[in-house]
């Protein structure tokens, strides 16, 4: 298990910034990326066979991190984002997010330990600057206030930066706690097959640019692992990815999402809101389903790709921010250009570097993987333990279509868990062979999806939302099926 695991570290190490160490069960280095030894300022020689703790003239021997190999990991089988500060002799303070990993043997014994250690020193100290500031200036306000009258104007305008930077503080921190709950690092785009492997390639070839990218591919493919990767990847990484989903809100709320608007700007319009723009300024933004955009925002959003510039709903006062954009979608925008339902010099504009990724039919070698890796993650959420995947069930796994890739997957995948009262899978969906139709061979992509909805609600009795629906089978949310519903024309007879 150890040299298999290894020849699959070893396919990705080099590819991954974030510093990694495979250690055995002595807790000595086995392996290390490229990340580490640049990072830490060490080589391989210096490392490899040689106890953690004695890195660097024992500069490793820290008690936090003994605690979490020592006395933490042996009663997890994983931990995230432990937190160590530690000075180095040689590289000075480090503020450290460690995550941790025990691999198991065939014997269900420990053999290796994978160790994550992501340097967020810059990232910490930037958002206690940040505050710091806040409070630095809300002192110096209350001290003008009081000292001079004629500071007033100064005091207002020192009082509208505060707001500002308390705001954008805010709004972030809202963000990041909604995305915290993500269990996501760019890893964990899982595949060895060439075709994956060409989209890590691309993805670390863009990442380090500015230029807005493009992500293609059908429904329940991963884009947004792909934009969360190129993110991670790129010098803006040390903040959150704002994201975005065209699909999943009415078309008179998108503006409003995306470029914010002031109070009183509409009905209801009670306060003042920052939009997904505002928000992402020196980060990079997620719009996935851009497809979806309506016609008449396209132009604004043009203008802010263009120039950097826009203005919130009800404001005349132009915003310039630093945005990179990542959108997706699982339609052919060149078609919809033809259409004349999408802007040709949006999608010249959006269209400069995109990425493919593939469907889970084109990429079977990965469906193992996949498959281990789900039932890992799920029989631990639910608490069981499911370690025996029998031949026959793998194979239906291998040859199924996957119409609703690898969100489809987990889906049956989290079926198949529930209804597993041992340790070996059963399978509870019938996964039959897509019955081959040569009657049609001209039929749009958008004819395709919308006969696939319908199957798919008239075999759940059109139960869109909730357990056993036709959102849940699809892998979608209940407004994003109900916008494709709409969009499609799909009414329940």
């Amino acid at each position: 298990m150890e040299k298999t695991f290894l020849e699959i570290f070893n396919s990705i190490l080099d590819s991954i910034r974030e510093s990694m160490v495979v250690l055995d069960s002595n807790l000595k280095v086995i392996r290390a990326n490229p990340s580490f030894y640049q990072t830490f300022n060490v080589n391989a020689g210096q490392t490899e066979g040689v106890l953690i703790y004695d890195l660097g003239n024992k500069q490793w021997d820290i008690p936090k991190l003994r605690e979490l190999l020592e006395e933490i990991l042996p009663q997890n089988t994983k931990f995230n984002d432990f937190e160590v500060e530690h000075h180095f002799e040689t590289i000075g303070r480090k503020i450290m997010h460690l995550n941790a990993r025990r691999i198991y043997n065939e014997t269900n014994q420990p053999q290796l330990v994978l160790l994550a250690i992501e340097d967020v020193t810059e990232r910490e100290y930037y958002k206690r600057h940040l505050e710091e500031m806040v409070a630095k200036r809300t002192a110096e306000l209350s001290i003008a206030r009081e000292e001079a009258e004629h500071s007033k104007h100064l005091a207002e305008t020192a009082l509208d930066e505060i707001k500002q930077l308390k705001n954008q503080l805010e709004a972030e921190r809202a963000y990041l706690q909604e995305e915290i709950k993500l269990e996501f690092n760019h890893e964990n785009i899982i595949g060895r097959s060439n075709e994956i492997k060409y989209v890590f390639y691309k993805a670390e070839q863009i990442a380090a640019t500015d230029t807005n990218v493009l992500v293609l591919g059908e429904t329940g493919t991963g884009k947004e692992l792909v934009a969360r990767a190129i993110h991670g990847l790129s010098s803006r990484r040390d903040r959150a990815l704002v994201k975005m989903n065209c699909a999943a809100l009415p078309s008179n709320l998108i503006e409003s999402e995306l470029f914010g608007h002031e109070k009183g700007a509409f009905t209801n319009a009670h306060s003042k809101r920052l939009g997904r723009f505002e928000i992402a300024d020196g980060t990079s933004l997620f719009l996935d389903e851009i497809g979806e955009l309506p016609l008449d925002l396209q132009p604004k959003l043009l203008q802010v790709i263009e120039t950097g510039e826009f203005e919130r709903l009800g404001s005349s006062n132009t915003i310039k921010v630093d945005v990179r954009i990542i959108a997706a979608t699982n339609r052919n925008l060149e078609a919809e250009v033809r259409k004349g339902a999408f802007r040709e010099d949006l999608w010249y504009r959006l269209n400069i570097f995109p990425i493919t990724m593939p469907p889970l039919r084109e990429r079977r070698e990965d469906i193992p993987l996949l498959v281990n890796y789900f039932i890992d993650k799920i029989s631990k959420r639910l608490g069981k333990t499911i370690n025996m995947v029998p031949v026959t069930v793998m194979d239906a796994l291998r040859t199924y279509h996957w119409p609703g890739n690898i969100r489809e997957l987990e889906n049956v995948l989290e079926r198949a868990v529930i209804n597993s009262s041992g340790p070996k899978l059963h399978l509870v969906d019938e996964l039959k062979k897509p019955k081959k139709n040569l009657t049609n061979t001209n039929r749009t992509l958008a004819d395709v999806e919308r006969e696939y909805i319908l199957r798919i609600l008239e075999e759940t009795h059109w139960k869109v939302s909730g357990n056993n629906s036709a959102a849940e089978i699809l892998g979608l949310d209940r407004s994003t099926l109900r916008a494709r519903m709409h969009k499609l024309d799909i009414r329940k007879p």
